[in-house]
């Protein structure tokens, strides 16, 4: 779809609303310079575009296809293919969504193919047309106004994925467990932002070399590179943090999960209390449940069922009791003597 298509001419637009392309291409060759924006357009209209203006067959393929880093292409008629990364922080569902903006570059005429809702473009040619002085210079003021707008909306990403880094932090390191999916997540869209960020500071260091950017432009391509590189140092401190605040969540879980093993080895000792203290009990009721003749006609008054009685529940007792005195006091020999030399301690040489 063809969002605007304007032909500018010694700094000034010259006509309202957009315009056909055939127009368009004829007003190529009378001064200035065209300045054609689609968004998503399908493979019909770009072949069209492509016919209609002579974009070489590569070019038209860069910018159909989604790339994951920012780059420059320079093709053999002058004309000039840069491929951006465009982001913006969705609030609702704390995620980054990314776009991307291809801009065909030539002397007479620029066209940008945009994908994705995140790379709106009415700012930049509003904020260029207001600056006649610097549409005086050509095509490549477009160019300017782009990538100005597309690295100050790095800005609240940046701040936005601080705020969440922050609030991740404060929960890892107060002792408490974070959740890791969601550290996973933080980190891989900081890597994702990262990967748009990084690479566009060669696209900009292009355009400062001499001859690729008329005088007049490079103070301001230079203030667009220096605010690149701070996003680019933000983001890539905020990636490295990431990284420590996963291992240390991964530390505050292993912790969290030593003390479960803790309490549940605490439980399982109570209960081996309670079982030893009750196995005289069901030794004694196995002992008298048995219908053994012997027993029915041995143990028939209330003296011998007594007797065997304190017998069957003293005696474990009194095993158990001077078991666990003994463990208590000698706990080394319940382990197995060592039958090797000491440790750190060689066998003296000779026999």
């Amino acid at each position: 779809m063809i969002v605007d298509c304007a032909h500018y001419r010694d700094g000034r637009r010259q006509h309202e609303g957009a315009m056909p392309l055939e127009q368009a291409a004829a007003r190529c060759g009378m001064g200035g310079f065209v300045w054609l924006g689609i968004f998503e357009p399908g493979p019909e209209e770009l072949a069209r575009v492509r016919e209609i203006f002579g974009l070489h067959e590569l070019a038209v393929e860069d910018a159909t296809a989604y790339h994951l880093r920012p780059k420059a292409e320079q093709y053999e008629d002058g004309t000039e293919l840069i491929i951006l990364r465009t982001a913006r922080y969705d609030d609702e569902r704390e995620e980054i969504d990314t776009g991307e903006i291809s801009v065909f570059l030539a002397e007479h005429f620029v066209i940008t193919v945009r994908q994705g809702i995140a790379s709106e473009l009415h700012g930049a040619r509003s904020r260029l047309e207001a600056r006649p002085e610097l549409l005086k210079t050509g095509s490549a003021s477009t160019l300017w106004a782009i990538l100005d707008q597309v690295v100050d909306s790095y800005a609240p990403v940046v701040g936005e994925l601080e705020r969440d880094i922050e609030q991740i932090e404060a929960t890892v390191f107060s002792g408490a467990v974070a959740p890791t999916e969601r550290i996973y997540s933080l980190r891989r869209e900081a890597t994702d932002f990262y990967r748009a960020v990084h690479p566009l500071l060669a696209v900009l260091a292009r355009r400062l070399q001499p001859g690729k950017s008329p005088p007049t432009l490079l103070p301001y391509i230079r203030d667009v590179h220096d605010h690149l590189l701070l996003v680019n140092e933000e983001v890539a401190a905020q990636r490295d943090l990431l990284t420590t605040v996963l291992e240390a969540n991964i530390a505050v879980i292993s912790v969290e999960q030593n003390k479960i093993n803790l309490r549940q080895s605490a439980t399982m000792e109570r209960l081996t209390v309670l079982a030893s203290v009750f196995l005289p009990l069901s030794f004694v009721v196995g002992f008298f449940g048995q219908n053994f003749g012997w027993m029915v006609g041995h143990i028939s008054g209330f003296t011998a069922f007594l007797v065997f009685t304190l017998a069957g529940l003293l005696l474990p007792c009194l095993l158990l009791y001077l078991w666990l005195r003994r463990r208590r006091s000698h706990p080394g020999q319940l382990m197995p003597e060592p039958t090797g030399p000491p440790a750190g301690r060689s066998r003296p040489a000779g026999g």
